[in-house]
């Protein structure tokens, strides 16, 4: 997940009608449609676990088999700015709580509250005292050892002999509290297994993680997901007015128009310093403007023996970042077409220095042209010119391509900046994902 978050940003949150099914082991239940209430959120602080872009663990491949087939059908909306926050019931009774959808990491958060409120406002943390499904995980668990690969530090026992784990992220904030075993709660007739996530100790403003990688104690494993999409609409220009977009449990009603790439896989227990084995890995070949292919060599975009050039996809980092070779060949080209219009001597955000003060961002977008990341079978993702720049505040526009770095990441990232008006659905029984044009505002 991005670090690029402004602190002043309201987020208008939306739960649509959606459809959901259960298959239980003799019967699957009728898809029935619910609806959520419209909310309004304010991003925390920009060093909460919300802000976070990728998961940074590079541990042993866990997942040693196959989803089952596709249990739910569910359909919601999130709200989108820099993050893609979506509600989802989670205890028994449900409580709702808000969650960063995020594809580059792996376990699931929410944030708890371990004395009981007298009033529970729409964002309250989540109180385990009301939920009669919630458990902690004992230090005798067997998830609840030092030398288990799915948490960036070694789980420890509290004072209670309760699980407590430590999680990094790679932009390096931190999220700590207890493991927990609990459900999500659709319906009293709908609910997930329980499952493993963490029950964060953090009393501040801030979002948990919905985990949607492909390591084995993600929300998609642990669910039994076959497949999830979400389709991110463009970025609110006009003040006052945010837009929602979709996100799907389970099949997708679109989907017969996606176009699919196959997935990178790895060997299980793989492992290289630089390498993500749990990400979800695109076989990107180059990237375009216009018609201009850039001269960047397929084998950047690719994991080298150290795990470097890896090409991610995901749905928590706001921009999209390139290893320096990458970089470096756009922003030579960049500075041909453009270079007398850039901001000299800025970087944005120690990320980015192809940022732009004052400009016409439209004829910069027209001297730029489109941008098209191109992966095998001929499948794109193009950022048509209209959308190539990002407002970043005080008048400055940037490219939203930083270099990956800087973040002390070795990989290229695709960001969310780079999915709006794009359906990408994850297809985890055929690892593969797809894309497909939509006008995100009006999807269904």
């Amino acid at each position: 997940m991005s670090l690029l978050q402004s602190n002043t940003l309201f987020l208008c949150l939306c739960f649509s009608s959606f459809l959901f099914s259960l298959s239980t082991q003799e019967k699957q239940n009728e898809p029935f449609s619910l609806f959520f209430p419209l909310k309004t959120v304010r991003l925390g602080s920009s060093r909460n676990a919300s802000t976070t872009f990728r998961d940074s663990l590079v541990s042993k491949y866990r997942k040693n088999t196959r989803p089952k087939t596709a249990s739910y059908n569910y359909k919601l909306s999130f709200q989108y700015s820099m993050a893609l926050i979506v509600s989802l019931p989670v205890g028994t009774p449900p409580q709702t709580q808000e969650m960063v959808l995020d594809t580059g990491s792996q376990l699931s958060w929410i944030k708890c509250h371990m004395k009981a409120l007298k009033k529970f406002p729409p964002t309250a943390p989540f109180d385990p005292s009301r939920s009669s499904t919630f458990s902690v995980l004992p230090c005798t668990h067997p998830i609840c050892k030092p030398r288990v690969p799915d948490f960036t530090l070694p789980t420890t026992c509290d004072q209670n002999r309760f699980c407590h784990y430590s999680y990094f992220y790679a932009d390096g904030t931190f999220a700590e509290g207890n493991l927990v075993r609990e459900k999500f709660t659709f319906s009293r007739s709908v609910t997930t297994p329980p499952f493993i996530l963490g029950c964060a100790k953090d009393p501040s403003d801030t979002n948990g993680i919905l985990g949607m990688n492909l390591g084995r104690l993600s929300f998609a494993s642990q669910a039994k997901i076959n497949k999830f999409s979400y389709c991110v609409p463009t970025r609110q220009t006009k003040p006052g007015s945010l837009p929602t977009g979709s996100f799907y449990l389970g099949n997708n009603p679109n989907s017969r128009w996606f176009k699919y790439v196959d997935l990178l896989t790895f060997p299980k227990g793989q492992r290289a310093p630089n390498l993500d084995p749990l990400a979800f890995t695109l076989p990107m070949q180059g990237i375009r403007l216009g018609t201009q292919k850039l001269n960047i060599p397929r084998a950047v975009f690719r994991p080298d023996p150290s795990g470097s050039g890896q090409t991610m996809i995901d749905s928590g980092s706001d921009f999209t970042f390139l290893v320096d070779e990458a970089y470096n060949a756009l922003r030579e080209e960049i500075v041909r077409r453009v270079g007398l219009k850039m901001k000299r001597g800025y970087v944005y955000a120690g990320v980015t220095d192809m940022c732009f003060q004052g400009a016409d961002t439209t004829e910069i977008g027209r001297l730029v042209g489109d941008m098209v990341f191109e992966f095998d079978k001929g499948v794109e993702i193009v950022a048509p010119k209209e959308r190539i720049l990002a407002d970043v505040g005080g008048g400055i526009h940037c490219l939203a391509i930083g270099r990956s770095n800087m973040l002390g990441a070795a990989s290229n990232i695709i960001g969310n900046f780079h999915q709006q008006n794009l359906w990408v659905e994850f297809d985890l029984v055929r690892r593969k994902v797809g894309f497909g044009k939509a006008d995100c505002r009006r999807s269904v």
